[in-house]
């Protein structure tokens, strides 16, 4: 590419007949060379600016990636963390059922002995009565032939 400094050290050969005005050209490269030198850091400075936007924007596609690789593992981890939630909710009632069945066996058993303590102390009550009313029915009997002699 032409630099601005290229066009104001060119140098033309000059002719003695039909040549062009050695002013006039020098003028001429001279606003030629202000332009050029205009659009030239122009040019420059936009190369500069694309290279910073291409730049920002592989900085910005790698945080993206980055921002979708957490978004994927935060909601596989949040899939894990409900998965786990639930497995442990069903295991803490399948274990509350068991104690439940537990404590319901075990006070069935305790209801049948206190049933059967009951039943031996009726029957012990009724042994005991029986006894009791023989021993009475004696002893009135007894009483009853001391009053007749």
């Amino acid at each position: 590419m032409i630099t601005p400094l290229d066009i104001e050290n060119k140098k033309f050969s000059r002719q003695m007949v039909n040549g062009y005005s050695v002013e006039e050209v020098d003028e001429f490269l001279d606003e030629i060379t202000e332009e050029y030198e205009k659009y030239y850091k122009e040019s420059t400075e936009s190369r500069v600016k694309i290279e910073e936007l291409n730049n920002d924007l592989v900085k910005y596609r790698s945080i993206e990636s980055t921002l979708q690789s957490t978004l994927i593992m935060a909601q596989t981890t949040a899939e894990e963390v409900k998965t786990v939630a639930k497995q442990q909710a069903e295991q803490i009632i399948k274990e509350a059922e068991a104690n439940a069945k537990k404590s319901i066996d075990n006070l069935d058993a305790e209801i049948v002995l206190k049933k059967k303590e009951l039943d031996d102390l009726q029957k012990q009550f009724d042994i005991y009565k029986a006894k009791m009313e023989s021993l009475l029915i004696s002893q009135l009997e007894l009483l009853k032939d001391v009053n007749k002699d």
